[in-house]
């Protein structure tokens, strides 16, 4: 079953549904599974320091502590707040088996400033990756169902590796995660080629402290990626 999810088969249960359905916020009928009216309410877009997506008063593009210790990501983009209703949805998509809210999410993305561009001038997006045990247990990586919903041929599973499974990211203080996760990630030698001078964006759901992503980061440009740009549907605040 491992073998079909990382080649790009999904279970029968797992398809991704197409007819619409009733607002998962809202409850109005018939919609898509999250409605127009709903992510108008619930989705404005904010000021966020373009190094790791927290928020910001209008006109700034740093946060200080990304003035003071630059990040590895050269650029990180997200759509909403982990909060409510985003961050119900975003559990029901990653931990309740619902890989159809994909789509939702995609086009919540897509509706983000820089974030056209930045997927038009990427060379590869890459998905973070779940461990074997992660994966077994979910059934499906849930980052790499959003890259595939954002960028299809411009996605890439398998180069960015998982190699250490880690204890879950929110039961630990940030000094822990950054310490458990340094070697966490590696890059697959045999498809190390493909990322150098290339500019990657790397895709998961959502972004607590950064250490994941930032440790993934730094793994992707020891392999010679030009350029890596974090992005994630929900930035705790």
């Amino acid at each position: 079953m491992i073998g079909k999810l990382l080649s790009g088969a999904l279970p029968r249960r797992l398809k991704l549904p197409t007819l619409p359905s009733q607002c998962r916020v809202c409850h109005a009928w018939p919609s898509q599974p999250v409605c127009e009216a709903c992510v108008s309410q619930f989705a404005q877009p904010h000021t966020r320091c373009i190094s790791c997506a927290l928020p910001l008063p209008a006109g700034m593009r740093h946060c200080g502590a990304c003035l003071k210790n630059p990040p590895p990501l050269d650029n990180c983009l997200a759509a909403v707040a982990y909060a409510y209703p985003w961050s119900t949805l975003v559990q029901d998509f990653k931990f309740h088996a619902e890989p159809g809210l994909v789509r939702s999410f995609a086009t919540l993305l897509r509706a983000v400033p820089w974030v056209e561009p930045a997927l038009d001038e990427a060379d590869v997006l890459l998905p973070m990756p779940l461990s074997t045990t992660r994966l077994k247990e979910r059934g499906y990586n849930q980052a790499l169902l959003l890259a595939r919903a954002l960028e299809p041929t411009k996605t890439r599973a398998g180069i960015l590796l998982r190699i250490q499974d880690t204890p879950a990211q929110h039961t630990l203080k940030r000094s822990e995660r950054l310490t458990v996760l340094n070697h966490a990630f590696a890059v697959d030698p045999l498809l190390a080629d493909i990322l150098r001078g290339q500019r990657v964006v790397l895709v998961d759901d959502v972004m607590t402290t950064g250490a994941s992503l930032f440790t993934a980061a730094r793994v992707l440009k020891a392999a010679g990626a030009s350029e890596v740009t974090g992005l994630v549907v929900a930035r705790t605040e």
